[in-house]
């Protein structure tokens, strides 16, 4: 018999998102909004919002001076984690993660190939841990966004966050 260790998603943390595009617009910027509505149905409050353009150094900025905030819990990025020459989230992200969760990407990647064939292996989706914040890095498409929020971020990330902050 298999034990289930059921996880308090009820607790509400605090969260900064960032899309990573070239030419989308808070207007425009579907997965962006998708993430922020997710996380706004399930009582989480949504601290800052932004745009950034797809620069290994500007993602980096965001990431540290939200990480220095003590208000933000947790960070999740969308954009820029395909193989594209401007795709350059993964590095950002990964070189600053003090942990990372290998977890994230294989499960994202195996739940993305569910729908849509082998063209989830171009997903460089990543997770981790800053820290005491929570990271992740997410594809820019809209769906993509709604999987990873709806089956993977929602139902773990009041436990990833009292799992970071434990003394």
């Amino acid at each position: 018999m298999s034990s289930v260790h059921h996880i308090n998603t009820s607790k509400s943390v605090n969260v900064a998102i960032l899309t990573i595009s070239d030419t989308r617009n808070q207007e425009d910027d579907r997965s962006g909004q998708a993430i922020s509505e997710l996380l706004q149905s399930s009582n989480h409050p949504i601290i800052d919002y932004k745009i950034v353009k797809d620069e290994l150094i500007t993602i980096q900025n965001e990431i540290k001076a939200w990480v220095e905030n003590e208000n933000i819990q947790v960070i999740i990025l969308n954009g820029g984690t395909g193989f594209s020459p401007r795709d350059v989230t993964h590095e950002a992200v990964s070189s600053l993660l003090h942990k990372k969760m290998d977890g994230f990407g294989e499960l994202f990647r195996m739940l993305s190939y569910e729908e849509i064939g082998p063209k989830a292996l171009f997903s460089r989706a990543i997770a981790g841990s800053i820290d005491a914040t929570a990271v992740y890095a997410l594809p820019g498409s809209t769906n993509a966004v709604k999987l990873a929020m709806n089956q993977l971020i929602l139902p773990t990330v009041p436990h990833f966050v009292e799992e970071l902050v434990k003394k």
